[in-house]
């Protein structure tokens, strides 16, 4: 009986190909990155979906139109001190983005002089020490007289310390010639508040960078005041 012999063919590889496991592994790292990347990409899309654009100048030179900025989620209802917020504009179907100067409690002035036109000043809870806000923008910013504040946190023809009422806070604008903000239409209210800004998404910035160098300077209390 005649007999065959059937050809064992064995598969060349080449020296530089991984071994099979090393294969799956190299695979299962590629499907990963790709799911990151998708998630990545998805998260982005979401992001600008939620985000919203500043439409203005009176935030410069923290914020410029066209940029975006994505609201801390959760955040409506409540403000802290020099965080941006964006609030409902009474009366009217209008988003501000603005700057919280003073907080309920505390006494809020604002002192114009030829030389030194925008001192804004701050007694935080009413009593005890007084202090300037400094904001990095603003030196270069100001140059018109705005003195402060009515009883209702408005505009005045002089320089008088009013208290921020419960439930309510001073803001402002990065711009002081060029914002309309509580100087125009009194004190914020805190239920208005829809959102703290989180961050600039685009183009992108951390945190830190809209603080505009935000801080409190000890000063002496303003002519007509007291520490009580």
């Amino acid at each position: 009986m005649a007999s065959s012999l059937t050809p064992h063919v064995t598969e060349a590889r080449r020296a530089d190909d991984p071994p099979p496991k090393r294969r799956w592994a190299l695979r299962i790292v590629g499907a990963l990155a790709a799911a990151l990347a998708a998630l990545l990409a998805l998260t982005v899309a979401a992001a600008f979906v939620l985000s919203v654009r500043v439409d203005g100048s009176s935030m410069l030179p923290t914020l410029r139109t066209g940029e975006r900025l994505l609201p801390q989620p959760g955040s409506g209802g409540s403000v802290q001190r020099f965080e941006l917020v964006l609030l409902q504009r009474p009366g009217r179907p209008e988003t501000l983005v603005k700057r919280v100067i003073a907080l309920p409690g505390d006494r809020v002035e604002i002192v114009s002089t030829p030389a030194d036109p925008y001192q804004v000043l701050v007694q935080p809870g009413g009593s005890g020490r007084w202090y300037r806000v400094r904001v990095d923008g603003w030196v270069s910013q100001a140059h018109r007289s705005s003195s402060c504040c009515g009883p209702d946190g408005t505009r005045s023809d002089g320089p008088r310390a009013q208290t921020v009422p419960p439930g309510a806070f001073f803001y402002l604008g990065d711009d002081p010639d060029g914002s309309y903000d509580s100087r125009a239409y009194g004190w914020g209210r805190t239920d208005l508040v829809t959102a703290r800004v989180w961050l600039r998404l685009w183009p992108f910035a951390g945190p830190s960078v809209l603080t505009g160098g935000a801080r409190l300077e000890r000063v002496q209390p303003p002519a007509g005041t007291s520490t009580r």
